[in-house]
């Protein structure tokens, strides 16, 4: 639906022909009205400074705004917010914080936009068996400053201070999940409102069952498209007795993610593992007042008791050395700790803040790790090929790498070079058993590599999309929902 000045035959009270556009206008004015019969005035805005916020994530794609934005405070709140949408023929768009990298949250047909940051309660900490159960506002920081009082923590860590109905929603993983596994491992249970008003839970608070579909796989990762989630409950952890982490510098990307193979393999169980190449280095020192060595990087924690961890370490050594490593400098110390992973968590801004003026581009492909040096290598040289300025990072313990790539959007052959360099990546990784997206999810920007990537099977996916939002009311032209089919 998308809504022009052109004339249409439609009069008001007068019998004056009025457009489009104007019939618009006034159906979101009864929409308002209507929505304030079930909400609270200050849970319902079209602010401007609002809307634009609401318009956009945190990608290069372009933007477009909401009519509405509401802001539900309850499961009951959001069963009205749908059903109204229903009566209206609006699209709903669930937003989290707006952190998302491929277009997830952008309302491209307009309605009603639910900003989920008011249900952000921690609901109930089952310390016993190790589950939290939570509103889907709440923020992975604020979830960890909760479970520390019971010695817990939450182990998904995508960087980004994310809510967690957001990571529900793209199945986000992060630094850890080479050890804990990434979201779709920690959901055991999800409320979730349908596109009808229904309310149902996808699962219970058992450690496994064999009953039924695995509905909790189907709504993770669906990225808003087949319903609202307005509560999970969550797998935790206890916070380890030990951390140490590692900064270890190779001389080619090549030997250190051979090194991260041979780890591996091993079996040192690893709790994160992160390559920073040579730019990356350059940029983090500078962004970071660092004084890291600015050679490929592999960045490690290691998670355990005392005894385990001192083997764990030894034995990493070897490994490292084995594979070319030229230094390694463990850190025990908190602070010491934090510093080395805020440097890594904060290199997109540091390449954001490196090329002002430029907008970031985050490409995110996944391959075997048998074939992670070679993608690696083969996308630094597509990037030097294309003169495009940008590093490669990685979680390379899980084979997900990303290039932090900065284009002028201002500059069509610029972006067009952006452009095919993540064809040319995302074509490289599903040639040899990969995936268009590790981490970040499809939204818009990797809609076209769909049906390549799943063959029929896509087509099983738009018919669970049909089944559960006929009307294509949730977050419509997303995943497998393609414009063509409301046209």
């Amino acid at each position: 639906m998308v809504y022009c000045n052109f004339l249409i035959i439609t009069y008001n009270s007068s019998q004056q022909l009025i457009t489009k556009g104007e019939l618009h206008m006034n159906t979101t004015e009864s929409l308002y009205e209507e929505l304030r019969h079930s909400l609270k005035d200050h849970q319902i805005s079209n602010n401007e400074t609002l809307i634009e916020q609401h318009s956009h994530d945190e990608s290069y794609h372009h933007p477009s705004a909401p009519d509405l934005i509401v802001f539900p405070e309850s499961t009951e709140d959001v069963e009205a917010i749908v059903k109204i949408a229903n009566a209206y023929d609006k699209p709903v768009v669930p937003y989290g914080l707006g952190t998302s990298l491929e277009g997830h949250v952008i309302p491209y047909d307009h309605g009603i936009t639910i900003d989920f940051s008011q249900m952000n309660q921690v609901l109930e900490v089952r310390e016993s068996d190790f589950l939290v159960k939570v509103q889907p506002g709440v923020t992975r920081s604020q979830l960890n400053k909760e479970l520390k009082k019971y010695g817990l923590f939450f182990s998904v860590d995508p960087g980004a201070d994310a809510t967690l109905g957001g990571m529900a929603a793209t199945n986000a993983s992060g630094t850890t999940s080479v050890k804990y596994g990434v979201m779709r491992d920690q959901v055991r249970d999800l409320e979730i409102v349908l596109a009808d008003g229904e309310v149902i839970h996808t699962g219970n608070l058992a450690q496994k069952s064999a009953s039924g579909y695995n509905l909790n796989s189907l709504f993770v990762g669906s990225e808003g498209t087949l319903g609202c989630i307005t509560e999970l409950t969550l797998r935790v952890y206890g916070i380890p007795e030990h951390i140490t982490a590692a900064r270890a510098s190779f001389p080619t990307v090549d030997d250190a993610v051979e090194a991260v193979v041979s780890i591996l393999q091993a079996g040192v169980p690893i709790a994160r593992v992160e390559l920073v190449d040579e730019p990356s280095m350059k940029q983090a020192n500078l962004f970071s007042e660092t004084n890291y060595k600015e050679q490929p990087t592999l960045f490690l924690e290691f998670h355990g008791n005392e005894p385990g961890l001192k083997h764990d370490v030894e034995f990493t050594q070897e490994i490292v050395r084995d594979h070319q490593c030229e230094e390694i400098y463990f850190e025990d110390d908190n602070a010491a700790r934090n510093r080395l992973w805020e440097a890594r968590h904060n290199l997109a801004y540091a390449f954001v803040h490196g090329y002002p003026g430029k907008k970031l581009m985050v490409t995110d492909v996944c391959v075997p790790i048998s074939e992670l040096a070679g993608a690696i290598k083969h996308a630094r040289e597509k990037v030097n090929e294309l003169a495009l300025h940008g590093g490669i990072v990685g979680h390379v313990g899980d084979g997900n790498y990303h290039i932090l790539l900065m284009m002028d959007m201002d500059n069509p052959e610029e972006v067009n070079k952006a452009e095919q360099l993540n064809e040319q990546i995302v074509q490289y990784a599903l040639a040899r058993g990969g995936t268009c997206t590790g981490e970040h999810g499809v939204g818009i920007g990797k809609m076209k590599y769909q049906e390549k990537e799943h063959g029929n099977a896509l087509q099983v996916m738009e018919k669970i999309k049909r089944a559960l939002d006929p009307n294509g009311r949730f977050n419509p032209y997303k995943l497998v929902h393609k414009r063509e089919e409301n046209k």
